[in-house]
């Protein structure tokens, strides 16, 4: 038997490849399918089964061109027939697949969503090895409640109730199995999802705050309070991955097609939306006016789900050879409307004698000499807010929330905008500065510098 985890950090999700004398099953694939494919081959293993946990919101899987290209079974939970417009089997509570010498047992677990699934794996001598949790269980967490609420029967706390009963399920199970989560930290599918992306049954239930609840009233309390809103693109996902999707090659050979300055330029004027792919640093120097930045070298795809809306056409700006890893991973959560990519990237912008625009950034040791005389913002969430404390009278707008809440924020005031450590810093500059936001200053850091120079911090008072 063989099982590896294939864990994408942009994504902070965990697919997952089990083998078992030639034969193989995956769980919960991303959208590109060759990599699997590719390591069945390598192993000289045969893809069998396509497990799916439940209908994911946060990417798009890659369970229906995976299934049309290898023949294998797409497996879902009680319930998932009736959504899904393709193929797929539907799995009883308790039922048993066979891959090879081993078993992949089907617990239906809803809650997070209703046909939501755990996969029991039974190893060749019959002993229960492992779960595959999806977004049930996670390190330190369990999967959030909100996402399938339906009309006035299906509520939250409804789903709560579900969830409640379904991790007694697994609670009552041994507590050496490994638990393999869906996600790991930086989810917006769990609200306080550990670090680890691994973790056992036993360790869970002496540790996780959800776990430990006494009743079924106090863990609906306990996994309802302080969730944040999901992301916008959630929604749209989730019914991406019920209907169904194009094949992720075409997507992405559409969306990878080069683009002179003056094509790029033509597109902008008819409201097409820059998207700079680039990292912090190298924005800030120069970048098309209006450009929204979101760097691949952070959570690129999450970020760019929660502040644009999927339709919004999009040129992208990108590091030479990086133009088709940026399609795809907009790809991943269903972002498919990409004219093209600016040939040559910012230095043929600027070579052909077109305007650009730049970030002003500060040290935190510069910061802490002339903060006062400004003002500050925050776009950190709440939670990290509370953790470290903010500074005093700064103005707290979490990045999520950045764009509704524009009134807050004066356009005759000078502001120096911090995060934690500066990715989202920028990001927020960018925002600003389509809203006409130009006097600011990002700081670089975040307040992780910012601690360092013994700036006095205090407990927020209100945060949006």
């Amino acid at each position: 038997m063989y099982v590896e985890q294939l864990y994408t950090n942009c994504l902070a999700e965990a697919a997952y490849y089990i083998e078992s004398n030639g034969e193989a099953a995956i769980i919960d694939p991303l959208r590109e399918t060759q990599p699997y494919i590719d390591m069945a081959t390598r192993r000289g293993a045969k893809i069998k089964f396509i497990f799916e946990t439940h209908f994911h919101a946060d990417f798009v899987s890659g369970h229906i061109d995976l299934a049309r290209l290898t023949g294998a079974t797409i497996v879902y939970g009680p319930g998932a027939k009736a959504n899904a417009q393709y193929e797929i089997y539907e799995g009883k509570d308790g039922e048993d697949f066979v891959i090879g010498d081993v078993k992949i047992r089907l617990l239906h677990t809803p809650g997070h969503t209703l046909e939501s699934s755990t996969f029991l794996l039974i190893n060749e001598q019959g002993k229960e090895e492992a779960i595959f949790s999806g977004d049930t269980l996670f390190v330190g967490d369990v999967g959030r409640p909100d996402l399938a609420v339906k009309g006035v029967e299906i509520t939250q706390e409804y789903l709560a109730g579900l969830l409640y009963q379904s991790i007694e399920k697994l609670k009552a199970l041994p507590d050496s199995l490994i638990v393999y989560p869906g996600h790991g930290a930086g989810s917006a599918c769990g609200k306080s999802i550990g670090k680890e992306t691994t973790t056992t049954l036993g360790t869970q239930k002496a540790t996780n705050y959800a776990l430990l609840q006494p009743d079924k009233e106090s863990f609906i309390k306990a996994v309802t309070e302080g969730q944040t809103a999901p992301p916008p693109y959630f929604f749209y996902d989730a019914k991406v991955n019920k209907l169904g999707y194009e094949p992720v090659d075409e997507v992405v050979n559409r969306g990878s097609q080069p683009l002179n300055p003056d094509a790029a330029e033509a597109l902008i004027e008819q409201g097409v939306t820059v998207l700079d792919t680039r990292g912090a640093m190298e924005f800030e120097k120069g970048f098309i006016p209006n450009a929204v930045n979101v760097g691949l070298d952070g959570q690129y795809a999450i970020w760019v789900g929660t502040i644009l809306k999927p339709e919004t056409p999009l040129i992208l700006v990108t590091d030479n050879g990086k133009e088709k890893e940026a399609v795809l991973r907009l790809a991943r959560v269903g972002y498919e409307n990409v004219k093209g990519y600016l040939a040559g990237g910012i230095a043929a912008w600027t070579a052909a004698g077109k305007k650009v625009d730049v970030v002003n950034s500060v040290s935190a040791e510069e910061f802490a000499l002339h903060y006062t005389e400004s003002k500050v913002l925050d776009v950190r969430r709440p939670g990290e807010q509370e953790t470290t404390g903010v500074i005093p009278e700064a103005t707290l707008i979490c990045l999520e929330k950045l764009e509704q809440n524009l009134a807050e924020l004066d356009k005759n005031e000078h502001y120096y905008v911090h995060c934690a450590g500066g990715y989202r810093s920028v990001i927020a500059v960018s925002l600003l500065k389509r809203h006409g936001f130009d006097n600011l200053t990002n700081v670089y850091g975040g307040i992780g510098a910012i601690k360092e120079t013994g700036v006095p911090l205090v407990q927020p008072e209100v945060a949006v």
